[in-house]
């Protein structure tokens, strides 16, 4: 091996490893890594806070790869500073039960702070973390105690710059004037196709600028002083969101493919990993090899962070000695309980008023965020149509970061990610709200959020045509069994304001995934429990809501509004000598947790006429209704007209239903 510095050995160390392991796999992507190896190593050997011998430390930097791809770089100095990895897992990496995947995932791998790999998302997640970190802070820290004071680093690609969704997130950070989030940007000028200036030309520093963020441009990403340097001076800036546009090389030392796209998305070849090896001093011949002293060398650093995590539960513990009442909130979040009592406090409304849902969810929220304060969230620009805001508190702004109401602005995909951020913070529960024809922008976070199994809750209002005049725009019909064919994702759609009541006590509960709460926008009638069925079983996903006097002959089932239709039509069959049970299914995802007996309790298998009843595509529903069944759906777009209107012209209307169950039952 060449006679080199110390830090260059561990540089090109990491390089080798992102080649052989590529290579091994047959799989991955080389190039990246091997540019960005000596940002990564300033990072991890000494500008970020963390301790490997315990990755959940509260006050660790957080360390975010967007650009995915990219994973064997963080791969390499996860092993190599101590977290829970072995050289194995770098051989076995992208093989299946692997926990080294092809990108990162969260819950695979100890030092893996949220999954990344589609372009943005993790960029709009950085966003997300640094809020939490501004809010605990501003809730916990006092004169002399800053529990809370860590940074969020990120290093993304041109490739999350192109995305939409990073301008979205970057606007609204420079906004929030988040002046804990340093960013690196690897300027490296290629992707899958070639030279970025196929596509890409922009101004990117001016563009940051623009947003309000600090920026700084270093010519030579192997100058391990300048990128040094970049960190520290970004570190200082506290007012500003920071980063860094960085010139790298992908490919670096490799001979024939260094800057171009061949380095990119494919191993570099048997041939060309021995003239990359040959390059650095390393033997041709032998594979996944690190040098004794630059495995200590790392080693050594990462052990600078017992030290550090020591000093931070030293101080807490004086904290809590000063400030118990804090200090023991703080834990009984952080373990993930919520306070006692909480739930006593939730609401009954009445029977035979008039609400929407949506009305209905925004007097849950005020109520329990007094006893729940982690419990923060905000629309997309929606709050007054979505009935978000916590009256009796402030707006999250540059000036108060102690707010709980959040104005994301109108950018659903990045509030999307950026709710994930905050779930990932394992304080809080975020909520965000839009309309329901806007989960589409926000697909991308959901979906994340469902593979990641962490808890943000969606308040989708406005759920169906019943919306009216906006039209076929606005009036979702897919969105539905779209959000409920995501694994993961918990969809309610409640039938009056009682069950949404109790759709946020089950999602402020929920462990496993988001929940997606679908919500009315007119007003409907409260139902009386006492006439029906006593007691509201959402947590069953469905339930008997009215059974017919005699033994039923047909099974009405409904979610949301359309409840109500299936209500006045049993009492229309019961007078033409048909019984009919009536079962609200607010929730697919619920029912199916529920064992056999009470399935067969809700849908007996002898009892096959049936009839389900939801605005909203019919796809789905043949598993409940059988062959014997029937489905009043949709199969085509709204139209803009009151909601009354569109609903009857579509088939949502008493008799329509009545028609329906008779021809069943004929």
């Amino acid at each position: 091996m060449k006679t080199e510095t110390i830090e260059q050995q561990g540089i090109n160390t990491v390089r080798i490893l992102a080649a052989d392991a590529v290579q091994k796999a047959n799989s991955g992507h080389p190039g990246t890594p091997m540019g960005l190896a000596p940002v990564a190593h300033v990072l991890w050997s000494e500008s970020m806070n963390y301790n490997p011998h315990n990755p959940e430390w509260a006050n660790r930097d957080r360390f975010i790869l967007s650009c995915g791809h990219a994973c064997m770089l963080q791969y390499s100095f996860l092993y190599l500073t101590g977290y829970p990895i072995t050289m194995d897992d770098i051989k076995k990496f992208r093989q299946l039960h692997s926990k080294t995947a092809g990108h990162p995932e969260y819950g695979l791998l100890p030092g893996i702070e949220v999954t990344t790999g589609p372009l943005g998302q993790g960029f709009a997640n950085g966003v997300g973390f640094a809020i939490a970190q501004k809010y605990m802070a501003t809730r916990y820290n006092k004169p002399g105690f800053d529990i809370f004071n860590y940074n969020v680093y990120t290093i993304c690609s041109d490739g999350d710059m192109m995305e939409g969704i990073s301008s979205e997130a970057a606007s609204l950070a420079g906004h929030l004037q988040l002046g804990n989030m340093i960013y690196l940007y690897d300027d490296n000028h290629i992707t899958i196709e070639g030279n970025t200036n196929i596509a890409f030309d922009e101004d990117l520093a001016q563009r940051f600028d623009a947003y309000g963020w600090h920026v700084q441009v270093l010519a030579d990403g192997n100058d391990l002083v300048a990128v040094s340097a970049a960190i520290k001076n970004a570190q200082k800036e506290t007012h500003r969101p920071s980063i860094i546009k960085i010139r790298t090389h992908i490919g670096y030392g490799s001979p024939n493919k260094e800057d171009t796209a061949a380095a990119h998305g494919s191993a570099l070849g048997e041939a060309e990993v021995r003239l990359v090896k040959e390059n650095f001093g390393f033997d041709p011949d032998k594979h996944f090899v690190v040098p004794d002293e630059v495995f200590n060398y790392y080693q050594e650093a990462g052990n600078k962070g017992i030290e550090k995590e020591k000093n931070w539960h030293n101080l807490y513990k004086s904290y809590k000695v000063k400030y118990p009442k804090l200090a023991n909130e703080y834990e009984l979040l952080s373990s993930g309980k919520l306070p006692e009592g909480w739930k006593k406090k939730l609401p009954v409304f009445k029977a035979g008023e008039e609400m929407e849902t949506r009305k209905a969810s925004g007097k849950v929220l005020n109520i329990v965020a007094d006893f729940l304060p982690n419990l923060i969230g905000g629309s997309a620009d929606l709050a007054p149509s979505t009935d978000t805001n916590l009256a009796n508190y402030k707006s999250f702004s540059a000036e108060n970061h102690d707010g709980r109401n959040f104005h994301f602005g109108i950018r659903e995909h990045a509030m999307g990610a950026i709710l994930n951020g905050l779930a990932l913070s394992k304080y809080l529960i975020p909520y965000g709200a839009t309309f329901l024809i806007f989960s589409d922008y926000m697909r991308p976070p959901i979906r994340l959020a469902a593979i990641m199994k962490i808890r943000a809750v969606y308040v989708f209002t406005h759920d169906s045509i019943a919306l009216g005049e906006d039209g076929t725009t606005h009036q979702p019909v897919e969105q539905l069994i779209g959000l409920r064919s995501v694994p993961n994702v918990l969809v309610i759609r409640p039938a009056d304001a009682n069950e949404t009541v109790q759709a946020w006590r089950v999602a402020i509960e929920h462990t496993g995934g988001p929940v997606a709460l679908i919500l009315t926008r007119q007003k409907i009638p409260v139902i009386d429990q006492e006439k029906y069925s006593k007691a509201i079983a959402l947590e069953k996903g469905a339930y008997i809501l009215s059974e017919s006097e005699t033994k039923p002959e047909i099974i009405l089932i409904g979610t949301g509004s359309e409840v109500q239709l299936l209500l006045a039509a049993q009492l229309k069959l019961k007078e033409q000598n048909i019984a009919a049970r009536v079962v609200s299914m607010p929730s697919w995802e619920l029912f199916e947790k529920q064992d056999k007996a009470y399935k067969e309790k809700i849908f007996p298998k002898a009892l096959r006429k049936r009839l389900a009843v939801e605005a909203g595509s019919p796809l789905g529903w043949l598993k409940y209704v059988t062959d014997e069944g029937d489905i009043i759906g949709i199969n085509r777009f709204g139209e803009s007209a009151p909601g009354e209107e569109v609903m009857k012209e579509y088939g949502f209307t008493v008799e329509n239903v009545v028609k329906k169950a008779k021809a069943l039952m004929a």
